[in-house]
């Protein structure tokens, strides 16, 4: 009992220590991030362009709104197809095929982003001769396809099979079914992957530079480079000048903020209380 007793204490000890690192180290990252951040956040960050190279002041605004624009490309192009995907797997799939699918979808979800950064400049920006916020969307849109059906399917495949066959037994047909009782009961789920998985994708910034490249001034439409944040924090980082590189931190802590809201979104979808009902 003493020796058993020893070993829990230790153990319990090391997992307690090792919780307080990966605690430590996420809040050393989180107050670094705002100590210098926050300092260059401002009003004129939000709403102004960047001033020319040399000069102080200015803002990303057009980053942001590039950000935005090729957010919503990524949710428009690879958030239809993953979810299809899924409920394909999960709902029509036999073995052998949709084994292929789980293995390959794997494989993309590893790829290094950069190699999805250059299938897309191959893929897209080649033929239009351009960079363009439409090839930088298709990018990010091949990133969030596999975890859109992976989470599409688990989340599927967790809806109980009573569900189905009392669907079933009333008359409704296999695509009714699935339409009106399996989707919504694992659509809080679905959701919460979909959110998670975009938030992931949005602070790549190696595909971007291949895709979607830069623009120190506003790009209307989607046939034009585009300024992001990801892409802007890495071109001001590196740069010799000291107000690019608290705009940098700035950058980056808005970037760290969306992602913490997307985070708490997820939380709420997924949550009783906050969750649609089926």
């Amino acid at each position: 009992m003493i020796w058993r007793k020893l070993v829990n204490f230790v153990m319990l000890g090391v997992t307690a220590l090792c919780t307080l690192l990966t605690v430590s180290v996420l809040f050393f990252i989180l107050g670094y991030l705002l100590f210098h951040g926050g300092r260059a956040l401002s009003w004129d960050f939000f709403t102004k362009l960047p001033t020319p190279v040399g000069e102080s002041g200015g803002g990303m605004a057009n980053a942001i709104v590039g950000t935005g624009k090729l957010l919503l490309i990524t949710v428009l192009i690879g958030v239809p197809i993953g979810f299809l995907g899924g409920v394909y797997l999960s709902e029509f799939g036999g073995k052998t095929f949709p084994f292929f699918v789980r293995y390959m979808t794997d494989l993309l979800n590893g790829v290094p982003s950069i190699v999805i950064g250059i299938f897309a400049y191959a893929l897209v920006v080649m033929p239009m001769k351009h960079f363009s916020a439409l090839a930088g969307g298709v990018a990010l849109s091949i990133m969030v396809i596999p975890i859109t059906i992976r989470s599409t399917e688990q989340f599927l495949r967790a809806v109980p099979d009573s569900l189905r066959e009392g669907a079933l037994a009333l008359g409704a047909s296999q695509w009714k079914t699935i339409a009106t009782v399996v989707i919504p009961a694992g659509m809080r789920g679905i959701l919460t992957g979909t959110i998670l998985g975009v938030a992931r994708v949005a602070g790549e910034t190696a595909p971007l530079l291949f895709t979607a490249f830069s623009n120190r001034y506003w790009s209307p439409g989607l046939n034009q480079p585009t300024a992001s944040l990801p892409v802007m924090v890495y071109t001001y980082a590196v740069a010799p000048y000291e107000d690019w590189h608290r705009q940098a931190w700035a950058a980056g802590l808005v970037l760290l903020a969306l992602m913490l809201a997307a985070n708490i979104a997820a939380r709420v979808v997924i949550s009783p209380k906050g969750a649609p009902s089926a």
